[in-house]
């Protein structure tokens, strides 16, 4: 069965009173999980308030009993490896196993821009990533101390203490389509995560993922499929018409381009054709923070 999550922009305004009410509705309604991207801003004007991720997520850890979370995704260019192995492997230990860890190279420029971090030029971001993923992987699964010497980033004799509660620490997420970030897929990951896909491009890439990691001698099952996609849906026909208006495209566009959008049979056509098509996980994107009857009204819809 198809496990259907949340997904918001922290950047788009987020805030502790939002956050605690949408975290509460999450839980109660039967949603799997919330996740949440890590950015200080978004990509263009206006900024709007952003509450921190790993503040955010370990007030998540302590405050809620079920619901499974974490980064979609946090990237290496403003966050060093090693202090992201720590704090994930804390938080993952405070929820009680319950943070899926997504890690990414980082994309949005302005926020590298405004904020002083060097995002690099993309060929050196990915061996930058690459090096990231090294890190974290070997710091949460080795119990023996960690040496490494690369471009960006070296550890000597470097030990994560306490050991992750889990064995070899939260389960690790790699999202993209290219085949660079299949591999990484492969030699790292237990979850590929993809972005608006329409249910044959994602089979079709899911079969590539397959034969990838039958070659490096993994089973396709020890990869989880998911896809982080846009989400419209209003608790009304007004309200899902006043949505579709403020993405200025037509509902049908929409839907082409991969977004989960329409009423309610529509949706649940929608979301059963990407089932059909080997998904596994779903994180629906909610940018009105506000509009939480209208989520309410979706879970009572595909749940």
């Amino acid at each position: 069965m198809l496990e259907i999550a949340v997904m918001i922009e922290g950047q788009k305004g987020l805030t502790w009173p939002r956050w605690h009410k949408i975290a509460r509705l999450v839980e109660e309604m039967g949603f799997v999980g919330l996740f949440r991207s890590d950015h200080f801003t978004d990509s263009t004007p206006p900024d709007l308030e952003s509450l921190e991720l790993w503040a955010s997520l370990t007030w998540l850890a302590s405050n809620t009993k079920r619901i499974e979370f974490g980064p979609l995704v946090t990237p290496f260019s403003f966050r060093h490896p090693v202090h992201t192995a720590r704090m994930a492997s804390a938080v993952d230990d405070l929820s009680g196993g319950r943070l899926t860890l997504g890690l990414g190279a980082g994309w949005n420029q302005r926020e590298h821009h405004l904020f002083g971090f060097d995002l690099l030029e993309p060929g050196q971001r990915f061996e930058r990533f690459n090096e990231g993923l090294e890190v974290v992987t070997r710091l949460l699964r080795s119990p023996e101390p960690v040496t490494f010497e690369g471009q960006y980033y070296q550890l000597r004799d470097a030990t994560l203490l306490p050991r992750p509660q889990r064995p070899g620490g939260p389960r690790i997420l790699i999202g993209g389509k290219g085949k660079r970030t299949l591999s990484y897929v492969v030699r790292y990951a237990q979850e590929w995560n993809c972005v608006m896909l329409a249910p044959k491009e994602f089979a079709n890439l899911s079969n590539k993922l397959d034969e990838m990691l039958g070659t490096a001698g993994r089973k396709p099952e020890s990869v989880r499929r998911s896809m982080m996609t846009g989400c419209v849906f209003g608790k009304d026909d007004p309200t899902l018409k006043e949505k579709v208006a403020l993405r200025g495209r037509s509902l049908k566009e929409l839907q082409q381009n991969g977004v989960v959008a329409g009423s309610k049979s529509e949706i649940k056509e929608q979301l059963q054709k990407l089932e059909q098509a080997g998904l596994q996980r779903i994180m629906l994107q909610w940018l009105d923070l506000d509009d939480l009857e209208s989520l309410e009204a979706l879970a009572k819809t595909v749940l």
